[in-house]
């Protein structure tokens, strides 16, 4: 062997190693001391966003110990009533940090911490952000319990590795194993006319093509005929040993003629850019059967930076009476596969189904910024909220305004203002924006009221209208009654309802002492722990005073007695 091969090898050698250990393999260790079974997969499609961590079953249980995956500090606390619920950061050495969420509680240390700093504000609601090492960890330290707070759907943690520029990555990337022998599933492929004179087995209509399961596991369909520029879609899901969840899938790849197309790999977004999603989905077929089709072509303004190298975007030209064989590749992060291979016959038809237009006197371009009212009625759309022109259906009510169908997705926040002059001042304090759901139930909308003009900004098409709330919430005790002994209780409860605009605030005291209280929305409880120790006396006033969205307000007084 030559000394320039020698140092070929050496080389070739190096950069193989170094990337194997992009991602370091055995710093971080399993948080739970249970086995890793997942109820949830990294970059999973969720609702308006990429799932940013793994979601990690706890036996169908809270309380299980939460340890520190390895040493660092605690960089940050967030307490919340929906998204993670109860979190904690680790800022780590090698500058990447863990995260832990939907917790039941933090270990005592941490808990303490965190109580005192609630009191000082008097609110559940907190972000803390420690100075480094005012926390600090060891790798294996109990830091938590796992729970079920936040807008989680059952007891599980929420794990996740973040990069030094806080964006999420694949936590398999880093060495864990979960076992994973099973292939992803492919539920549906659809087909798509991409230009205006496109069109598959003589039509412009987006098409589902039945699958034809073979004995190696993979899928062919019948010939497919076409003609212009096409692409298509795909329903997968995958699911690991030991579980029942459909999870999302690690990679996609599309090839035409064996020369590869397209393809997308999860191992790390933004949050900047997560909610462009509904650029990778068929969002409108999401909206009105509510499943996911994930297009294996890449539309236009689409900045997602899970695509790897693309040609033509992924679509397919298909040329008069060419031959061309579509294989799809999709894969799990241990390398299980399953392929769909369809065979297509490029064939002009004159004779084919149009795809139905639905031209409105409202044309709002995605580059640039839309405006129209009506009766007292105006909406305001950005440039750049909308992925692409479209035709809105609008129609403006004396008190309501249908802004379109939600089966067209916003990036960005539309304004839509409602002239409140008719009412007297009185009146308008009880009145709110809401949206209505298919059932025609109102949901509050975050609503600004300035002068004789009512807004709200929201990124969801739909039908919305003015709504009056006069109702005050309800409260109701869940483990006393007044005047009862509960020496023997650990916790105080009580319920708290809002039959229309919703729970904006709750404050809570005893003997004129503010005591925290935490909302659990899933529920709609509040939750005192006596072992906050400021219920310190035998014989005991409550008040609780709980706020809906537009102000109407109910004072729950109760006395009870402890030990």
């Amino acid at each position: 062997m030559t000394r320039a091969n020698l140092i070929v090898m050496l080389l070739c050698s190096i950069f193989t190693l170094n990337a194997q250990q992009k991602f370091p393999q055995e710093y971080f260790e399993n948080p739970l001391n249970v086995p890793i079974v997942l109820a949830g997969s990294f970059g999973e499609l969720r609702s308006n966003h990429f799932h940013s961590g793994l979601d990690i079953k706890t036996e169908q249980r809270e309380g299980l110990e939460v340890k520190a995956s390895a040493a660092g500090y605690i960089s940050r606390i967030n307490i919340q009533h929906y998204g993670y619920g109860k979190a904690l950061y680790i800022q780590h050495a090698n500058g990447y940090t863990t995260v832990y969420g939907h917790l039941q509680k933090l270990a005592p240390k941490f808990e303490e911490y965190l109580k005192q700093k609630q009191y000082a504000k008097e609110s559940y609601e907190i972000e803390l952000f420690p100075k480094p090492g005012e926390l600090a960890v060891e790798q294996g330290e109990l830091i938590a319990y796992s729970g079920n707070t936040g807008g989680s759907g059952g007891p599980h943690l929420h794990f996740e590795i973040r990069d030094g520029s806080q964006r999420p990555m694949n936590a398999q990337l880093f060495g864990f194993d979960i076992a994973d022998t099973r292939k992803p599933l492919i539920e549906g492929l659809f087909a798509y006319s991409l230009d205006e004179d496109a069109h598959v087995n003589n039509s412009q209509e987006r098409l589902r093509l039945p699958l034809i399961p073979l004995q190696d596991g993979s899928y062919t369909t019948r010939e497919v005929q076409a003609c212009g520029d096409i692409g298509f879609g795909i329903n997968t899901v995958d699911q690991q040993n030991m579980a029942p969840n459909r999870n999302g899938v690690y990679k996609m790849q599309a090839s035409v003629n064996g020369d590869t197309i397209f393809e997308v790999t999860f191992d790390k977004f933004s949050f900047a850019e997560t909610r462009r999603l509904n650029q990778l989905i068929d969002y409108e077929y999401y909206q009105t059967n509510n499943n996911r089709i994930q297009k294996l072509f890449k539309n236009q303004n689409n900045p997602l930076s899970i695509y790897g190298d693309l040609k033509n975007e992924g679509k397919l030209n298909i040329q008069d009476s060419l031959d061309y064989q579509y294989t799809i590749k999709v894969t799990d992060f241990k390398g299980n596969e399953t392929l769909v291979r369809i065979p297509i016959k490029g064939s002009f038809s004159e004779n084919i189904n149009k795809k139905v237009g639905n031209e409105t006197p409202y044309l709002a371009k995605s580059t640039q910024s839309f405006s129209a009212n009506a009766n007292g009625i105006d909406v305001y759309i950005p440039a750049g909220a909308l992925y692409d022109d479209t035709f809105l259906e609008l129609t403006f009510d004396p008190t309501s305004f249908v802004v379109h169908k939600d089966e067209v997705p916003l990036q960005s926040n539309m304004t839509i203002g409602f002239d409140v002059t008719e009412y007297a001042p009185e009146d308008r304090e009880k009145f709110f924006i809401a949206r209505l759901s298919q059932y025609g139930r109102p949901n509050y909308s975050t609503t600004y009221k300035k002068g004789n003009r009512f807004s709200t900004a929201t990124r969801t098409f739909g039908t919305y209208k003015l709504v009056a709330d006069i109702t005050p919430p309800k409260v109701s005790p869940v483990n006393f009654y007044d005047g009862k002994w509960i020496s023997e209780n650990e916790t105080l409860k009580l319920k708290i309802t809002d039959d229309l605009s919703g729970i904006e605030s709750f404050r809570a005291t005893v003997n004129g002492k503010f005591i925290l209280m935490e909302y659990e929305y899933k529920n709609a409880t509040l939750t005192h722990d006596f072992s906050d120790g400021v219920v310190t006396d035998t014989e005991n006033d409550l008040k609780v005073i709980v706020t809906d969205n537009v102000g109407n307000s109910t004072t729950y007084t109760a006395k009870f007695f402890r030990k």
